[in-house]
């Protein structure tokens, strides 16, 4: 495959309104932080040693593990620096590109929706199943990067090709139970308190008080678990549900009231820090415009 491994970016936003795909390789790969999407993301693992944070679920990689991540879902990579090179494809879905290439009967989207029985972020095929995956998304990546006649219509089937496999998996393949490592401690109780409760006043004494441990304590492992703070986290677990209403048509003046964060000055600081634009600049936003404040 021609520019076989490219050079890995931060870059968290997709910059085409289909689809993206890359393959990184790092020898010294550098920290990732907390993050979400607004779509969806396909990733084979290839090598290294990766612990994969998705939500509460700590998933501990295996070479040809596939994490199916949707938009609202915060995640992190957390990689071994001394455990060789880090290799992965990574696939970008648009929503509505992925949404137009379903039909009434068959959602290919199904795969990323946490409300199927037995949904799972982590699949872990068999040496062929991952052997066919993997030749799709190189033969996926090598046709977007070409410019012969028809390229668009291939990429456009081995896409269709690479989605209905997914799905496929996704609904016969175990649930994650076995795969994930769960942490026993407080820490996903506070996740859960924390997701619950995001529209209510929260900080790290309020929590600590709740479950009865020192701030020094639940800090020390909320880190070590999720890979950020408890503020931080708490301002993205917001951050998603403001980006998802202001996409439904909520004015960026009533979002705040739902979200959490007290005031709008507030939200319109997070917003911005986080996302470089203001809350009424955002794609999707009925109040959009380009003076938005």
């Amino acid at each position: 495959m021609a520019n076989r491994n490219q050079s890995f970016t931060q870059r968290q936003h997709m910059v085409r309104s289909s689809f993206e795909i890359y393959r990184y390789c790092d020898a010294k790969p550098g920290e990732i932080s907390l993050h979400h999407h607004d779509f969806y993301e396909v990733y084979l693992f290839l090598g290294g040693r990766v612990c994969y944070n998705v939500e509460s679920r700590n998933y501990r990689l295996l070479p040809g593990d596939i994490l199916l991540i949707g938009p609202t879902e915060l995640h992190q990579p957390r990689i071994d620096k001394d455990a060789g090179v880090y290799e992965r494809i990574v696939l970008w879905l648009d929503k509505p590109f992925l949404e137009r290439l379903s039909t009434d009967r068959i959602s290919l989207t199904r795969c990323f929706d946490v409300s199927v029985p037995g949904h799972t972020n982590l699949l872990r095929p068999s040496p062929s199943q991952r052997a066919e995956l993997q030749s799709l998304l190189e033969q996926l990546a090598q046709e977007n990067q070409s410019e012969s006649y028809g390229a668009e219509v291939m990429c456009q089937g081995l896409l269709l090709q690479v989605m209905v496999a997914l799905n496929r998996l996704a609904a016969t393949l175990p649930s994650d139970g076995l795969n994930a490592e769960r942490d026993a401690g407080v820490v996903p109780q506070v996740l859960r308190y924390i997701n619950e409760h995001y529209t209510d006043p929260l900080s790290l004494e309020l929590l600590s008080s709740k479950f009865f441990v020192s701030k020094y304590h639940l800090s020390h492992e909320f880190n070590r678990v999720v890979g950020t703070s408890v503020y931080r986290y708490i301002v993205q677990k917001r951050l998603v549900i403001a980006k998802q209403m202001l996409a439904g048509g909520v004015a960026p003046t009533d979002v705040y009231r739902h979200c959490g964060f007290g005031d709008y000055a507030n939200f319109y600081r997070a917003f911005k820090a986080e996302y470089h634009i203001s809350p009424k600049q955002y794609p999707g936003c009925a109040h959009n415009t380009i003076h938005g404040g």
